[in-house]
Order: C-alpha cells, then sequence, then structure tokens
C-alpha cells in the first residue's frame, strides 16, 4: 500500500488513531468534519465506469468542485436564510456527495429524501421539516426545485462562513408514521469514534486490495445506513466509492469484478438473491456438483474456525464459486437494515468471503456489528456488541432499549419534536448471549393467536420455505370479531386450481407439523409479490392492510380456472417485461422471435434469472438447458401454453 493512501503514516492503526484525535482537537462541526474528510487530497474518492473508460475523481478534485457549487447554490437561492432546510432528492452519484457538502457549507441543513417514499409522504417531510427548497435529479417538487444538471460550478468559490448545524434522515416507512431524525455533526464524531474501535477490533475490515479499499455505492446515501455505515465512516478515512449504475445482477457483478471493489453493505434481501443465484447455478452444473459443493460445506463447517486451516481450505474449495460471484477482491460484506437467514450467513463465510451481522435504526444511527473472527458466531445471525459509545438493555418483555451519543439529538414526527431523552424504545425483541445481541422480531410485528399466545412472524415465516411459494408473511387481519393472524403466501399468477389446491395443503401440512394449525386462522394464497419495487424488506403493516381491503388478488379455485382462459398474448408481453429487466432493454426492442442470446446479448446469469422468475410467476418448471430450446418470447410463450393448454 503507498503511504500517500495513510496520510504518510505506515500502519493503519496509526493513520486512523491520528486522524481521530485531530477530529477530538476540534469543536465537532460540519466544517472540522469537511476539512478533514478531505484533507488526503491526492486519495481517490470516486470511481465510476464510462464505457470502457474508468473515472476517477480524488478527494482534492472533489473539495474544488463542491466550494463551486456551493458559491452557486448561495447566487441561485439568495433569500434562504441561515439553517434553512433543503431537500436533496437525488440517487447515489459524485454529485449527491457535493451537493451535500454544498448545502452544509452555504449554512444550511439537508433533509436526505428518501426516494422509496411516496409523493405524500415526500410531501409530508417537507412540510415538517419547513424545507425551503430541493434539489433533484428529476421531480419537481412544490418548494422551489433546482435540478442537480443546472447547479453548474460558478467562477469563484464560496467563501468560508457559517456552517450547516444539522442533516435530516428520513425513517424508511415501514412504521405507522414518517420520522425525520435531526443529527448534528457531534453525533457523528461519536460514530466515526466507533468506526475507530471497529478497525481495532476487527482485523478483516481494514484490509485493502492492491493497495486500496474501495465501497461499492450499493445502499442509498439517504439511508442511515448507507451514510453513516458505508459514507461517514470510509470517506471520514479518504477511501474510495465505486458508482453503481444500476441494479441488474450482471451491472453488480461486473462492477465488483471491474474496479476490484472490497467492500459491500446491503440488506438482507440483496445477499439472499445472489446466493439463491449461486445456488441455482450449482444445481444447473448436476447432481455431481451438488454434492461436491454439500460437502465442502460439510467441512468447512467442521474445520471453519480453525485458524489458517479453515481459510486455507475455503480459498480452494470454493475458488470457482466465487469466480462466478465478486471473486476474490473482496475483504468485507455487512448485511442490516432487516433479519437475515444463518443459511445465507454460513454460505458467504463457508466460501472465503467474511460477511457480518450489523444493527441500527434511522432514529440511533448504527450500534453494533458482530466482529467476531468466529464463523460460528457470524453465521448466528448475532449482531454483535454496542458499540464503546453505545449501551443495550432488555426489558421485561425482551424489547431493545439504547442508549448512546450516536442517536439523533431530535426526532420530529406528526410536525411535534420530540428530544433526545435517555433510553430508546426501539420495538425490536432481542436476546444476549454471552455479550453478543440477537435481533427476534419486531413486537409491532407479533400477532396474537385465538389462544392467546404470541406469534412471532420473524420465527414462523422461515419455516415456511417450500417449492412453489416465493415467499410468506404472517399478519394480523382486523375482522370483526378482532385481530386474525393471516398467513399470506405468494405463489405464481399463472398456476392452475390444481396447483393451487396443492400448494394449500403443502401449506396447511407444515403448519400443522409446527403446531400452528390451531393457530393461523387462515392461510390465503396471492398472486402478489410481498415486496413492492421500492422495499426492501417485508411492511406487515401495508400487507395486513392491502389484504383487509382487498387490494391483494387471493386466488382461488375460480380464479385460476379463469386465468387459465386469459389471451396469450398477455403471457408473451409478461414475458417480454422480464426479459426487458434482466437485460435492462426497452421491451418495444424486444421481437417475439429474438433469440435471448444471439440477438439480445444475455448472459447465462441473466438467463437463470428470467427463468426463475417466470417459474415464480406462471408456478411451474422449465426444461433445463439441453433438454428443450427455450430462447425467445415465442418459445417460452408456446411452452406455457401447452403446459396449462390455455385457450381450451
Amino acid at each position: 500500500m503507498n503511504q500517500k493512501n495513510l496520510g504518510g503514516y505506515t500502519t493503519i492503526n496509526a493513520f486512523v488513531a491520528a486522524k481521530l484525535r485531530r477530529f477530538e482537537n476540534t469543536e465537532h462541526t460540519f466544517r472540522a468534519l469537511f476539512e478533514l474528510m478531505f484533507s488526503e487530497k491526492e486519495n481517490v474518492l470516486y470511481e465510476r465506469s464510462e464505457g470502457y473508460r474508468l473515472i476517477r475523481t480524488t478527494y482534492g478534485e472533489a473539495e474544488r468542485e463542491i466550494l463551486l457549487r456551493a458559491a452557486t447554490l448561495k447566487a441561485r437561492l439568495p433569500a434562504l436564510a441561515e439553517n434553512a432546510v433543503v431537500g436533496i432528492h437525488m440517487e447515489n452519484s459524485l454529485s449527491w456527495i457535493e451537493l451535500f457538502w454544498a448545502v452544509l457549507l452555504c449554512g444550511w441543513r439537508p433533509l436526505l429524501m428518501n426516494l422509496r417514499l411516496d409523493d405524500q409522504t415526500l410531501a409530508q417531510a417537507l412540510s415538517d421539516s419547513e424545507a425551503q427548497a430541493v434539489l433533484s435529479d428529476g421531480r419537481q417538487f412544490a418548494v422551489p426545485t433546482l435540478m442537480e444538471r443546472e447547479i453548474s460550478c460558478a467562477d469563484a468559490p464560496l467563501e468560508p462562513g457559517t456552517t450547516g448545524t444539522e442533516i435530516f434522515v428520513m425513517s424508511s416507512g415501514t412504521s405507522s408514521s414518517l420520522k425525520l431524525c435531526a443529527y448534528g455533526a457531534e453525533e457523528f464524531y461519536w460514530q466515526i469514534h466507533d468506526s475507530c474501535d471497529i478497525i481495532r477490533n476487527c482485523r478483516q475490515i481494514k484490509k485493502h486490495c492492491d493497495g486500496s479499499l474501495k465501497l461499492l455505492t450499493f445502499l442509498p446515501f439517504y439511508h442511515v445506513f448507507g451514510l453513516t455505515a458505508m459514507y461517514i465512516w470510509f470517506a471520514f478515512f479518504s477511501r474510495t466509492f465505486v458508482q453503481l449504475n444500476d441494479f441488474a445482477p450482471q451491472t453488480i457483478l461486473n462492477t465488483v469484478r471491474r474496479h476490484r471493489v472490497t467492500h459491500i453493505f446491503a440488506v438482507p434481501l440483496f445477499w439472499q438473491r445472489v446466493y439463491e443465484q449461486a445456488m441455482k447455478k450449482i444445481a444447473e452444473r448436476g447432481e455431481e456438483t451438488v454434492k461436491k459443493f454439500r460437502k465442502g460445506m460439510e467441512i468447512a463447517g467442521k474445520i471453519g474456525d480453525i485458524p489458517v486451516l479453515g481459510k486455507l481450505f475455503s480459498t480452494i474449495a470454493f475458488r470457482e464459486i466465487r469466480a462466478q460471484m465478486f471473486g476474490d477482491s473482496i475483504r468485507f460484506l455487512i448485511s442490516g437494515g432487516s433479519e437475515i437467514s444463518e443459511e445465507i450467513l454460513t454460505f458467504f463465510n463457508a466460501i472465503g468471503y467474511h460477511i457480518a451481522n450489523g444493527y441500527g435504526m434511522s432514529e440511533i444511527g448504527i450500534t453494533s456489528v458482530e466482529l467476531s473472527p468466529k464463523k460460528r458466531l457470524r453465521n448466528s445471525a448475532l449482531v454483535g456488541k454496542p458499540f464503546s459509545s453505545v449501551q443495550y438493555r432488555l426489558t421485561e418483555e425482551g424489547e431493545l432499549q439504547v442508549c448512546g451519543k450516536t442517536s439523533a439529538k431530535y426526532i420530529i414526527e406528526n410536525g411535534k419534536i420530540r428530544p433526545r431523552d435517555g433510553w430508546f424504545a426501539t420495538r425490536d425483541l432481542a436476546a444476549c448471549e454471552n455479550g453478543h445481541y440477537r435481533i427476534l422480531g419486531r413486537q409491532d410485528d407479533l400477532v396474537v393467536s385465538p389462544s392467546g399466545e404470541n406469534l412471532n412472524p420473524c420465527r414462523i415465516e422461515p419455516q415456511f420455505d417450500l417449492p412453489g411459494v416465493k415467499g410468506v408473511c404472517l399478519v394480523g387481519v382486523r375482522e370483526d370479531s378482532g385481530v386474525k393472524p393471516v398467513l399470506l403466501a405468494s405463489v405464481g399468477r399463472g398456476i392452475t386450481a390444481q396447483r393451487r389446491t396443492e400448494l394449500h395443503q403443502a401449506l396447511s401440512q407444515r403448519a400443522s407439523e409446527l403446531q400452528l394449525q390451531g393457530q393461523i386462522w387462515k392461510i390465503a394464497l396471492i398472486s402478489d409479490d410481498l415486496l413492492l419495487p421500492q422495499e426492501f424488506k417485508l411492511n406487515r403493516r401495508r400487507l395486513a392492510r392491502d389484504y383487509a381491503s382487498g387490494a391483494l388478488s387471493e386466488l382461488t379455485d375460480r380464479s385460476c380456472e379463469e386465468a387459465a382462459v386469459r389471451d396469450p398474448g398477455a403471457i408473451s408481453a409478461s414475458i417480454r417485461a422480464m426479459f426487458a429487466a434482466a437485460l435492462d432493454r426497452p421491451e418495444e426492442e424486444i421481437a417475439d422471435t429474438a433469440d435471448f442470446f444471439r440477438d439480445l446479448g444475455g448472459t447465462s446469469l441473466d438467463y437463470f434469472a428470467v427463468v426463475s422468475r417466470m417459474q415464480e410467476e406462471f408456478g411451474m418448471t422449465f426444461p433445463a438447458a439441453g433438454e428443450q430450446s427455450l430462447s425467445t418470447v415465442r418459445q417460452f410463450s408456446q411452452f406455457i401454453e401447452a403446459v396449462h393448454d390455455y385457450g381450451h
């Protein structure tokens, strides 16, 4: 590693300790944070691909752009007073970083707008925060809105002046009401202080590849996880961020490999999809490959925590699997934001990657990560011990409460300000195991059964992982006689009445095996996806509300029979949309006879993703490659029509 990457220091620990001391000796303002964050001017802040070119921007270059953009904002918004709130409604980009700091250096307070939330909720956020303007990459708002492309650089940089005092982070939208969480530079000082503890206590997280440490910009910067654990933690130590242009599976893999990404922080849904794709590719290789993989996993489970030997075995035994995934540049992975299964953690840790589970909330920041070098602990979905600036405690009911210096200064909810005051009730259920914490689910999600027993969806739902069922969600649906437990099972839209009956029987059988048959009032098969496109975790409140209102499409024998005589053209349209999504191409460019590989440029990974989606959508299995040629919209449509005998 070049010394210039470490501010002249020869070790990472010395560099980290010295830079934290420099922050400690300031008044903990955003101006001080900015100056320290951009002090290693030759280090690369941002990398992105533009065709075959790699575009790199240094911290020094970005600093100059920020000061020039700040001067432009001052000129374009002259009426804004000191500490005015300015919304930022943009996807991750170098411009997001530049405008985030430009707003603060203008003396204003940025409101980080959650792009996953609907227009009404965003309008409420602007109203509750009394925002005076918005910086946007496309959407117009009721307050004055400046488009990012219009905010060019001024002729001269902004002169130093008053700096904004707060940043507003929006809650994720899964709770009953919107929360705006205000953080000052003092809270970010303690978050950085905690990250230094992580670096000292975890050798793996500070490892570089070819002298560089690079984070994939997967999580949105406007989310507390992306803002703190990704951007603030690593930008303070002048590491590099790699632009992710879109979320297509092949784009992610290509970006990681091409840029030699070392760190990826993501939500459980991402790791689940990567895991599922890897398992499908293994299955496609045949039974012998599956047997070898299972044997390898068994050995890795036995020797995984034996120093040197466990790591050496994983490196050699699973080299091919890693090559087809992220490659060997990866050094550290983190999951956070919701529950992740032990099965997925075990897979990633066994094949030679290092994945850890973390915990945090919009209201309290990031408060713990499982830092143990032992795979056994990381695989068990623990979220670690609280950071040094944070305390955890459990109530008699098992609710986790948090007290710490990283928590929001205050929260705006329903237009009212609630200051930080002692212990924060997270509403998460947890358990402490030898000082390490495990999240057991949300107290708000508990459903009372007819016998009066509390049913925990997070403990129950994973046990209904059955073939043909895309996912399940246990919700409490309000009826005239009270709230009743309903198990929503998402299945394909095109299934037959017989297949619906088979799936319902399989779910009922599993409920009986789990001694839940008398506890769950109803098992409802629906054709809708459980997650909306903008969601990254189950929103049980929304699903319960949608089911009660009839907004979800519940499958019955009659609805399946009616679907069996639908227009075959609708099938082709659905398949074409799946092709377009997988290939990131407009639907109008995909002809019925265009070959997925030869004409459309699809890869095997893209193909597996499409086939998987169709299996879920139509509730049927498609032939393996080589058995029957299915590579066009027409071929898939004809196969589906023949199996279901549509139109007869």
